[in-house]
C-alpha cells in the first residue's frame, strides 16, 4: 500500500477516483485507530497489575478492536459490508488476526527484552499499533467491509 502510493505521486499529480474515495476511508480508520488505542493503554494500565501485562495486553486488544469495528461500521465504511452485525464483528476479528500477532507481537516483544516498555507499556502498545495499522487497514476494506457489487443485468 506504501509502495503504490508512493508511485502515485511519482505518476501524477491526481490520483484516480479510487484513491480519492480510499484516503478519506483510510484516515478516517486512523482516526478510529487512535481512539482504539486510548482504549487499548487504558485497559492495559487498569489491568496489567490484577491479571499481568501478557493477559492485559491480550483484554485490551479485545476490547478496543470491538470497539473499532463499532466505530468502523458506523463512520469509516458506513454502507458497506453485508450481514449480521454479529457475524460482522467475529469477520472484523478474524481478518485483523494478522494485525493481532503483528500488533501484540511487537507489544510483547518490546515489554519482554526492554524494561522501559516494561514499565511503560504506551510504548509497546503505540509500536505495535503503528506495526498492525496497515494489514488491518487492507483486511478491514478487502474483507470485512468490502463494497457491494451489483451483478450485471442476466442476457437475454
Amino acid at each position: 500500500m506504501v509502495v503504490q502510493l508512493v508511485e502515485l505521486t511519482q505518476t501524477s499529480s491526481h490520483p484516480p477516483p479510487s484513491w480519492r474515495l480510499l484516503l478519506p476511508q483510510f484516515l478516517r480508520f486512523g482516526v478510529v485507530g487512535t481512539i482504539g488505542f486510548g482504549v487499548d493503554t487504558a485497559v492495559v494500565y487498569a489491568l496489567r497489575g490484577l491479571i499481568g501485562i501478557y493477559a492485559a495486553g491480550t483484554l485490551s486488544y479485545l476490547t478496543a478492536a470491538s470497539g473499532n469495528w463499532l466505530l468502523n461500521r458506523i463512520w469509516t465504511f458506513k454502507g458497506h459490508g453485508h450481514g449480521s452485525a454479529f457475524k460482522q464483528w467475529l469477520l472484523f476479528l478474524a481478518a485483523n488476526s494478522l494485525g493481532f500477532v503483528l500488533n501484540r507481537g511487537t507489544l510483547f516483544t518490546m515489554v519482554r527484552f526492554w524494561p522501559l516498555a516494561f514499565h511503560y507499556p504506551v510504548i509497546g502498545i503505540a509500536a505495535g499499533t503503528l506495526v498492525g495499522l496497515f494489514a488491518n487497514f487492507a483486511l478491514s476494506h478487502r474483507v470485512v467491509f468490502r463494497a457491494h457489487r451489483s451483478k450485471p443485468p442476466a442476457e437475454v
